[in-house]
């Protein structure tokens, strides 16, 4: 099989007639082509006055060797193959903590190879889960153990389900395919920047869950990991609560894909003497702007064109303060959503149903902050900073989980809004007035305003007076690193796997899930000597 790239399609291009194209497009007369399927789509609007489509095909043809000679971008491609290794014995049963990716792709390859993976996650399945954060989003209470953070699926379920990543790993288009086998659109496969949306993968995470339970593992909900016992140097049992009661298992491996909002479980390890470092992370606010104005800025006259959804963008700009602001978790006609996972702090998030039209679009806007920040050389210095924000983000609100917010046109003149402009809040239960010096240090604000200056040069109008600021955006990243060795293995405890994004070792949805891939197969292989 051979993959053909750089092919360019007008919009207006009936994608459902593949041998079509390669006839008039590649000169591959038809009765040459076995089998061809779209493999990349993108969007090209670097020009806006001709957006069209690059495409890539995978062609099983007649004489392939000639065409690898005679077409332009052609390679040979091999399908996706991934085999587990089947454990012939099972001289205990690993554990798992945490069912967002990392952990669930973790369960399922050690289900895949008879290893009865027994998963806790400390939040309720996804159903129970979606109730917690509506109740909350109305003004409910908080449930600190089942929020946008906690639960099964993890902060990706409440999020846009982006599928892009910045890693090459082989297991990539294996994650994709059982994404898609297990209820995901197919469009994933292909497109250059996919996305699931919430409200899709949520049913893909039920799906992944019923798949490892099948296979002999176990998924107990509400089960909050609460300590490790040793035994010379080695990992001996886990401990966790549930109902009020705490249980003992007895274990040799414990994958610890626990998030970076599980911020207990990194106080809980310091106090086991396992080795965690600082790590760099960042903070901000979310951008909200109106959607049809990013679609005209993005898309020019083509925007609203039927074969066009959202139009996202992706910016980074560096400052003479030798600060850089990036965009993040870029949530095309989507949401900005509450957060937030401990009572008095507030935190907020972007997310997107698959079919992307909500009103506005929105995107973190962040200022990386450095382990210098911290001020202090403590491991857990990085969590703390974040709490102390979160903490001034929740009283700028009102204390009452409304969210700070500013009109950008009065943020860039240092006044505290008064008014909204075109672009009205997402956020529930509700924004609050507040100059994000409320809650945000100087030189984020100060990084802000430069940062944003720049951007609107970037993309016509993102420094539009009537951009809503809506703060805090403070966990796109873990603070703390779980140190592990070359046999993913934490330094200090063996059968100890740190894994996924609240481990230091991933950051997003896919990278994470490959990351679970890799912890899963090194218990396997300590499985089957």
């Amino acid at each position: 099989m051979i993959r053909a790239g750089g092919i360019r399609v007008s919009l207006d291009t009936d994608l459902s007639d593949l041998a079509g194209i390669c006839e008039k497009k590649l000169r591959i007369s038809r009765d040459r082509i076995i089998s061809v399927k779209l493999a990349k789509k993108s969007v090209d609007a670097r020009k806006k006055s001709d957006v069209h489509f690059l495409i890539s095909l995978d062609i099983e043809a007649k004489g392939e060797e000639k065409l690898l000679k005679t077409l332009k971008n052609a390679t040979k491609t091999e399908k996706t193959d991934y085999r587990v290794t089947k454990l012939k014995k099972l001289p205990y049963r690993p554990v798992v903590v945490g069912f967002g990716p990392a952990g669930m792709f973790a369960s399922l390859v050690l289900a895949m190879a008879g290893a009865k993976p027994i998963v806790l996650e400390r939040g309720g399945d996804v159903d129970s889960r979606v109730k917690a954060v509506e109740e909350f989003q109305s003004g409910g209470k908080l449930d600190t153990e089942c929020n946008v953070q906690f639960g099964e699926g993890g902060a990706g379920t409440f999020s846009d389900g982006k599928l892009t990543t910045g890693i090459k790993d082989r297991r990539i288009g294996w994650i994709l395919e059982k994404l898609v086998e297990f209820g995901a659109p197919d469009e994933i496969l292909y497109l250059a920047k996919p996305h699931i949306g919430t409200d899709k993968l949520r049913g893909a995470v039920k799906s992944l869950r019923e798949r490892v339970i099948s296979l002999g593992g176990e998924v107990r909900f509400n089960a909050k990991f609460c300590g490790i016992e040793t035994k010379n140097g080695s990992l001996s049992a886990v401990r966790y609560t549930q109902n009020g009661q705490e249980h003992r298992l007895e274990t040799q491996s414990l994958i610890l894909a626990t998030g970076h909002s599980a911020r207990d479980v990194f106080e809980l390890l310091y106090n086991e003497d396992i080795t965690l470092s600082q790590k760099n992370f960042s903070v901000g606010v979310r951008a909200e702007h109106l959607r049809k104005d990013i679609d005209k800025a993005m898309y020019g006259d083509f925007a609203g064109h039927p074969a066009l959804k959202a139009a996202d963008y992706k910016l980074a700009v560096h400052l003479p303060n030798g600060r850089t602001l990036y965009t993040f978790c870029m949530c095309p006609g989507g949401h900005v959503v509450a957060a937030s996972s401990e009572d008095g702090r507030l935190a907020v998030n972007g997310m997107s149903y698959f079919s992307r039209d909500a009103e506005n679009s929105n995107s973190a806007l962040l200022v990386n902050i450095n382990t210098d920040d911290y001020g202090s050389d403590h491991p857990l210095a990085g969590m703390y900073f974040q709490r102390e924000l979160e903490e001034k983000a929740f009283i700028a609100g009102g204390s009452d989980y409304h969210a700070p917010a500013a009109v950008l046109g009065d943020f860039m003149e240092g006044r505290v809004s008064e008014k909204l402009g075109r672009v009205k809040p997402t956020y529930r239960p509700d924004v609050r007035f507040a100059a994000p010096e409320e809650y945000l240090p100087d030189y984020v604000c100060e990084s802000l305003r430069l940062g944003i200056k720049e951007m609107g040069k970037k993309i016509k109008g993102f420094d539009d007076n009537d951009t809503l600021l809506t703060g805090i955006e403070s966990r796109s990243s873990s603070p703390v690193r779980i140190n592990r060795g070359d046999d993913l293995q934490s330094v200090s405890l063996k059968g100890l796997y740190p894994c996924g994004e609240g481990a230091g070792y991933a950051g997003g949805i896919v990278s994470a899930a490959v990351d679970g891939m890799k912890c899963a197969e090194a218990v396997i292989e300590a499985l089957s000597r």
